[in-house]
């Protein structure tokens, strides 16, 4: 099977990638949107994709592609733990650098170094943090990459450089079609759109609370179209087969505007 990812070679997309689908060929997208789209055309069998950072919360991005992706589903996940360090020339120092290059999200998670250590850097978001490697031209230059990466001429950092020493990212990889859902299930993650009036979410939760079901996740996302209101991206503990579940699920449905299963792993 062909799984698409957030590419290049050596990326923390890879890695999980490659620890979700040990057996399958990995290929590597620019975008993250690339990476969907191949799977939505049917040129690969499944993507790759962070959907959280311990640091950083929802990757919000990667939320609005599963939203508006139809017939799209979340079928395994993966705690990847993320190592960034901070990549230079041979015989560079810090007071060379007047450049950091790297994903949007790796900047922020490391921005207490970066405002301590690196204060009047220009910090410049690529596709990736891999990608960050290539923009290393000189000694001005520097990137955030994970530990785990490897160039001639180029030495990372002896420690992480995160705001957090703990840091994970949780990803999942998605397939096309309802004949792809899990039968059983640790977890479930759907989208649900709460009608504008007082107590609307509350009504959606205590569903929840009723069915006794152990809430993990809550994102909110505004709606584009519809200023003032907002869309949640919610997961929690079940199997999809209990009948508890299954009950929750069609009374949940009933307390929203609108309704998506995201995921069952």
């Amino acid at each position: 099977m062909k799984i698409t990812c957030l590419g290049p070679d050596g990326s923390y997309s890879y890695l999980a990638a490659k620890k979700l689908c040990p057996n399958d060929e990995i290929l590597l997208c620019a975008t993250f949107s690339q990476a969907v789209g191949e799977l939505v055309r049917g040129e690969a069998d499944g993507v790759v994709l962070p959907i959280e950072n311990t640091i950083q919360g929802g990757v919000l991005q990667n939320l609005d592609l599963m939203q508006k992706s139809a017939d799209l589903y979340a079928v395994k996940e993966y705690i990847l733990p993320i190592d960034h360090r901070l990549a230079m020339r041979e015989g560079a120092t810090l007071s060379d650098i007047k450049k950091v290059y790297s994903h949007q999200q790796a900047l922020s998670q490391c921005s207490d170094f970066l405002n301590e250590k690196l204060p009047k850097a220009n910090l410049i978001a690529t596709d990736s943090t891999a990608e960050s490697l290539n923009k290393i031209v000189d000694n001005s230059c520097a990137g955030i990459v994970g530990a785990h990466v490897k160039r001639e001429g180029i030495v990372i950092s002896d420690t992480p450089i995160s705001n957090e020493s703990s840091n994970f990212t949780h990803f999942l990889l998605l397939k096309k079609g309802r004949e792809h859902l899990n039968e059983h299930s640790e977890k479930i993650f759907f989208s649900a759109t709460c009608r504008h009036k007082p107590g609307s979410l509350l009504r959606l939760l205590q569903v929840m609370y009723v069915f006794d079901l152990n809430l993990t996740k809550i994102e909110s996302r505004p709606i584009k179209e519809t200023p003032g209101e907002y869309r949640f991206f919610i997961e929690f503990l079940g199997d999809i087969a209990n009948w508890k579940v299954k009950k929750a699920i069609e009374d949940i449905k009933a307390e929203c505007s609108d309704f998506k299963l995201l995921g069952v792993y």
